[in-house]
């Protein structure tokens, strides 16, 4: 059946209805492929397919039915030509450092992303060789001065975690290629739902799908989205060394996708008006939200993503003591590093996602003892703000 009708479809179309192939037995809803091979008819059309020369599956490690699926959709979404989709959204980074890097290359990378990524960066591409500057995300100036000639990546998470700082997309892509290299965004933040880094210049879209293309917190997952031809070595990358997605995690998140609009305004919406609630609270010292007209970077913000996504920060006085205190007092919410669920979650980053970081990084990167990350959920609002009440509470406030 022609579907020459989802090339003009909008956002929540596409997440629905592309990749949807029914097989023989005409299936409504997309089928799981759980099987590690695929047979053939004959020896030559087994050589046909190994070579390339007839379309097809061969072996799971390299590509599956239900994993296309969801890399089809995911492109879509992202409007990007290609997605190769990985077993974790690091596998997912790693994979493309070590499809688009070599010895001797250096890497431009925002100050405050995932502390999982830093040690990346630090500790395993400096065994190659791999050089790597850590700049402030908003300082395009620190961008440009820190470019070299053998720069061949810009990498960046906007909004950053867990300080929601927004790097301008369009001009950072600028100063990267003007020095040759490839700029790679994060944008487990707000998906394509509310942001898609392709169209403001950007030349790869990495995702978590573990967050929210999931939404649940059910299953492990990553994904690269970009131009064809860089995905075609992407994909090189992934068949010969693994870091595939499995079947069953694809079509998880093909389900996700499904109602991923609806949950990222939905994130927003209780994000924002509890990041208002706390921004007037006397225990609060600062809160960290795009979301905010009081947060510095709202006006780009606004200009480059439709709604300011589900998680914030706060900080609160008294160092760790008292944060711990605030998360150990919390009822409703869920003590836990992940993020992107229903269920909302609250997290200490300078112990948790931060905490191999040493002092020196966490202070240049703005993490501090008193900052909690609250990545907000689907429940009531009212029962939010309650439970932050209960925090306040065990502080002794």
């Amino acid at each position: 059946m022609s579907k020459e009708w989802l090339s003009t479809a909008g956002f929540a179309t596409l997440a629905i209805r592309e990749g949807l192939t029914p097989g023989s037995e005409q299936e409504h809803s997309d089928p799981i492929y759980a099987t590690s091979s695929f047979i053939f008819e004959s020896a030559e059309q087994a050589a046909a397919t190994f070579s390339g020369e007839r379309e097809g599956h061969t072996y799971s490690r390299f590509s599956n039915p239900t994993v296309s699926v969801f890399e089809r959709r995911l492109a879509a979404l992202e409007g990007g030509e290609e997605c190769v989709a990985t077993s974790s959204g690091m596998a997912a980074i790693l994979t493309l450092c070590l499809t688009v890097l070599k010895a001797g290359d250096h890497v431009v990378c925002s100050r405050d992303v995932f502390g999982s990524t830093v040690g990346l960066f630090n500790n395993v591409l400096s065994k190659l060789d791999i050089s790597v500057t850590f700049v402030a995300l908003r300082e395009l100036e620190e961008w440009e001065r820190a470019a070299r000639t053998n720069t061949k990546l810009f990498f960046c998470e906007t909004p950053s975690n867990p300080l929601c700082e927004v790097g301008n997309i369009r001009r950072i892509a600028e100063v990267a290629h003007s020095v040759g290299a490839l700029l790679a965004v994060d944008n487990c933040f707000c998906t394509p739902a509310l942001q898609r880094p392709l169209e403001l210049g950007a030349d790869v879209v990495m995702h978590s799908a573990t967050k929210y293309l999931d939404g649940q917190g059910r299953v492990l997952g990553g994904a690269l989205v970009g131009t064809r031809s860089l995905m075609t070595d992407v994909r090189a990358f992934v068949r010969v060394c693994g870091p595939s997605m499995s079947p069953f995690n694809a079509w998880i998140f093909s389900k996700g996708l499904e109602t991923l609009q609806l949950r990222m305004n939905a994130h927003s919406e209780r994000a924002q008006a509890l990041a208002e609630w706390l921004e007037k609270h006397p225990a609060v010292v600062n809160v960290n939200y795009c979301g905010l007209v009081s947060h510095p970077d709202h006006s780009l913000a606004a200009t480059q993503q439709s709604a300011f996504g589900g998680v914030l920060s706060f900080e609160v006085a008294g160092f760790r003591s008292q944060a711990w205190k605030f998360i150990n007092g919390v009822r409703l919410m869920s003590l836990t590093a992940n993020l992107g669920d229903v269920k909302t979650t609250i997290c200490h980053p300078a112990s948790t996602t931060h905490g191999r970081l040493s002092d020196e990084q966490k202070r240049t990167a703005g993490i501090t003892e008193g900052l909690i990350r609250i990545a907000v959920g689907l429940e009531d609002g009212a029962d939010l703000q309650r439970d932050c009440e209960r925090g306040f509470a065990a502080m002794g406030l």
